[in-house]
This record gives C-alpha cells, sequence and structure tokens, in this order.
C-alpha cells in the first residue's frame, strides 16, 4: 500500500504542467501537502505539492491533437507533453535524478515479478491454447453442423422431389386416361345426337304411310295388322327417341363433370411442375453456385398452406375424384351403347315386322284384286246375256203395241154393238167372243207387262252386281298403289339401322 501511494505521489509529482502561451510555462506552487519525514538511502524524499490548474476546453483531446497543426480553434493550451523518465521536469531536476538512483523493489520481488510473469505467460499461453482448440473444434463442429444440414436439406428435397415425381406421374397417367375417357363421351355425344336425329327420318316416313293409308276408300279403310303395326312403331320409335334425348343429357352433364376434372388435373399437374422445377433447382444449389444471397428474418416468414399429409390426402383426393368421374363415364359409355344398339334392335325388328305386315296384306290385296277382276270378267262375259234381255224387253214391248190394235178393234166392237135397240142387245155368241177376246188380250198384255218388270229387274240386278265389282276393284287398286307403291316405295329405300348407327 506504501509503495502504491509513493508511485500515485511521484506520478502526481509528475504530472503534466499547463503551460499557457505568453504565460510562465511552470504553473505556480500554492504549497506542500505531504512531505515524507524520514529519509531512506533506498528511496527519495516524496513529497506532494499543491499547484494551480487552469481548466481545459470540454473538447477531448485525442492523437490528433497532439501535432500543433490540429490544435482546434479557441485552445488555449498546447498538446500535453509526456514526462521523460530521465530528463524529468525542467522545475525539479533533482526529483528525476534520485528516480533515476535510488531502486523502488527489493530483488525478490523483481523475481517474484519475474516467476509471476513466466506463470503468467504460461497460464496465458496454456489458456490461449485451450481456446485455440476450443475455437477449432468450435469450426469443426460448426462446419459439421452445416455440412450436415446442407446433406440433410438436400436429401429432404430429393425425398420431396421423389414424393412430387410419383404424383405428378400419377396425375399425368390419369389425366391422360380422362382425356380419352373425354374423347370417347364426345364421341358418344355424337353418336347419341345422330341418332336423335336419325329418327326423324324413320317416324316421318311411318306418319307419311299412316298419312297415305287415310286416302284408302270404303271398306278398304279397315284397322289391319298393318295399321296396328305402324302405329306400334310409331310409339317404339318416339320412345326410343325419348330414351336418346335422356341418355344424351346425362352425357352431356358427365362429359361436363369429366371436364371440370380434367381442369382440377390440369392445374395440380402444373402446380406440381412448378414446384418440381423450384425443388429441383434447390436441389442443384451448393456453396460455389452462383445467384445466391442473404434474405434476413426469411426463417421467421412461413407461407406454407398445409402439411405433407394434408398435400397427399389432397393429391389422392383429386385422382380419387378423377378415377369416380372416369368410373361413372366408362358406366355411361357403356349404357349409352347398350341403348344404342338395345334400340336399333328394337326399332329395326318393328321395321321389319311392319314390312312384313305390309307383304302380307299387299299379297292378300293381289288375290282379292284378282278374285274381283275373275268374278267381273264373268260378269262382262254376261253382257250378252244383258243385251238379250235388252232385245226381249223390246220384244215384249212391241208386243204390247202390236196387241193395242187388237184391244182398239175388240173395244170399239163392244162399243159399236151397245147402241143396237131393245131386243137386239142380245147376248149372241158374237158378245162373248168379244168379250173373251177382250179378257185375253188384257190377260197377254198383263203377262208381257210382268215379264217385262222381271227382265228389267234382272237387267238392273246385273248392272249393279257390275258396278259394285268395279266399285270395289278400284278400291282395291288404290289400297293396292297405297300400300305397295307408296309405302313400300318409302320404307324400302331407307336404312333405318344406317340412320341410328351411323
Amino acid at each position: 500500500m506504501a509503495k502504491e501511494v509513493s508511485m500515485c505521489t511521484q506520478l502526481q509529482q509528475w504530472s503534466p504542467v499547463k503551460e499557457t502561451a505568453g504565460a510562465p510555462s511552470i504553473p505556480p506552487q500554492v504549497g506542500y501537502c505531504f512531505h515524507s519525514p524520514k529519509k531512506h538511502p533506498w528511496r527519495p524524499i516524496m513529497g506532494y505539492e499543491e499547484i494551480e490548474v487552469t481548466p481545459m476546453p470540454s473538447q477531448p483531446i485525442t492523437n490528433t491533437m497532439v501535432d500543433p497543426c490540429y490544435t482546434p480553434a479557441g485552445m488555449a493550451t498546447e498538446p500535453l507533453r509526456f514526462p521523460n523518465l530521465v530528463t524529468g521536469f525542467e522545475r525539479s531536476p533533482e526529483h528525476a535524478a534520485r528516480a533515476a538512483l535510488y531502486t523502488r523493489y527489493t530483488h525478490y520481488e523483481w523475481n517474484q515479478n519475474s516467476i509471476k510473469n513466466y506463470n503468467e505467460s504460461d497460464a496465458k499461453r496454456n489458456y490461449s491454447e485451450r481456446v485455440r482448440n476450443d475455437i477449432m473444434r468450435m469450426l469443426r463442429e460448426t462446419d459439421e453442423i452445416g455440412t450436415q444440414g446442407q446433406r440433410d436439406s438436400g436429401r429432404r428435397i430429393g425425398e420431396r422431389i421423389t414424393d412430387t415425381t410419383f404424383w405428378r406421374n400419377e396425375v399425368s397417367i390419369e389425366m391422360e386416361r380422362l382425356v380419352a375417357t373425354c374423347e370417347k363421351l364426345n364421341d358418344t355425344r355424337r353418336q347419341l345426337e345422330r341418332a336423335v336425329a336419325g329418327i326423324e327420318g324413320p317416324l316421318h316416313i311411318v306418319q307419311e304411310c299412316l298419312y297415305h293409308r287415310e286416302k284408302r276408300q270404303g271398306l278398304e279403310q279397315v284397322h289391319d295388322t298393318v295399321e296396328q303395326s305402324l302405329l306400334k312403331e310409331v310409339a317404339i320409335l318416339r320412345e326410343c327417341q325419348d330414351k336418346f334425348r335422356n341418355m344424351l343429357e346425362k352425357v352431356r352433364q358427365q362429359s361436363k363433370n369429366c371436364r371440370a376434372t380434367q381442369h382440377e388435373l390440369e392445374t395440380d399437374m402444373r402446380n406440381k411442375e412448378y414446384a418440381l422445377g423450384i425443388d429441383s433447382m434447390c436441389h442443384q444449389l451448393n456453396n460455389f453456385s452462383k445467384g445466391l444471397q442473404f434474405y434476413a428474418g426469411i426463417e421467421r416468414y412461413d407461407p406454407t398452406v398445409c402439411d405433407a399429409a394434408r398435400w397427399s390426402a389432397a393429391s389422392a383426393a383429386t385422382l380419387q375424384r378423377s378415377q369416380s368421374e372416369r368410373a361413372k363415364a366408362v358406366q355411361m359409355l357403356s349404357d349409352a351403347e347398350n341403348l344404342i344398339n338395345v334400340s336399333a334392335t328394337e326399332i329395326w325388328d318393328q321395321w321389319s315386322n311392319t314390312n312384313s305386315a305390309f307383304t302380307r296384306r299387299i299379297a292378300e290385296t293381289i288375290e282379292i284384286k284378282n278374285k274381283l277382276q275373275l268374278h267381273l270378267h264373268k260378269v262382262t262375259i254376261d253382257c250378252q246375256e244383258m243385251f238379250d234381255v235388252e232385245k226381249t224387253l223390246e220384244l215384249l214391248n212391241k208386243a204390247i203395241e202390236d196387241k193395242l190394235q187388237p184391244m182398239k178393234v175388240a173395244h170399239t166392237r163392244l162399243q159399236a154393238r151397245t147402241n143396237r135397240p131393245h131386243l137386239e142387245k142380245c147376248r149372241d155368241e158374237a158378245q162373248h167372243r168379244l168379250v173373251k177376246e177382250v179378257c185375253d188380250l188384257q190377260e197377254t198384255m198383263e203377262t208381257l207387262r210382268s215379264k217385262i218388270a222381271t227382265a228389267e229387274g234382272t237387267h238392273q240386278t246385273l248392272l249393279g252386281v257390275r258396278a259394285g265389282l268395279e266399285a270395289d276393284l278400284r278400291n282395291k287398286s288404290t289400297a293396292l298403289f297405297i300400300d305397295r307403291d307408296q309405302c313400300m316405295g318409302l320404307r324400302r329405300g331407307y336404312p333405318v339401322t344406317a340412320a341410328i348407327k351411323a
């Protein structure tokens, strides 16, 4: 403690002195505050003295102020000057001499100080070596941590790339299958549209056949098997057309659903391609890559919206929806194809049945027509009989006319004999004969008249039979023309199955 006080005293004695420009270099002394009363041979006399010091400017003094050229404006002092241990200050040169001639420490202290310096040097060196080893170990650990972290991150990014590639391939395969199914749906939709439009042709033909058959006359307007087949065919065609329209609406709706699912798959695949490109770029980055930068606080920014499990579940759900819609589309394709085949078979069967009914009806009509023609031919042959009857009628009329004159003569005679006198009016033979003659003529004329009526009735009957045969034959010819030429002409020239399965 005494040593420290002595050093502090000496340092205080050698404290810097304020020298003012144009003033004395030595500060004025105020008085002694302490002086060592006992002198030692190995220690000079020490003491404190009080001096007056003028305050310096508030600006701190730095190394730049050592050179007078850097002295700030308004500073009234020169730069600090530190004392020299040999020369000391000009004011007390004896202090410097005493400091140079007398030692401050003992030899033991000097040795202990050296040992202390050695030990401290060894300790500091050992500590420095430990610190250096710790630093090297820490450098190796941090380098290993960085390398291992980068390796693990790269491995995880590689696994992510594998997962993304797997789901991308699954989505791509499913999208190809869905696109093929959508194309089949479009083909089926166009086929159904053609089927709906194709039924209009057969339906129009059947309706035209019904309209033509309404032109039949007389008893030919019969509700026969042909008309029943035509009405049944109309019902089947309309029923099949309604089925085609319903199936077409279902196919259009399923096509919209498949297109929406395809859009989801395309969006998912596009997102996966984009993410795969980013992950591939990240997987290829290393410490020597170009364009590496620092992004402060990027580790605290979390732009993610889901975890890996939800991501896989979302991809699987998208694939499952696509597979479900594709299964529905395949089932609908099968149903549509089955409907087209069944409807085409049913329409063709009914079309064939109607044609068969037409064929049978035409054959029957031809047979009846031939019989009518035969009977009409016979009636035509019997025209000679009608001519003879007409001749007979003429002869009967002439015979009646011939009997009129004798009748007039007999009547005139009888009238004349009524004018005889009283007793001359005798019923004699002449009178009886005249009366008998008149009665015979009247009877003969009545017989002739009855024969005339009979002949005329026979003649009218023959004429009516011929007219009826001719009318019936004309009606059957008209019906035969309608069935064979008009109806069958339309039906033979239209391939109904080609219109449906085109």
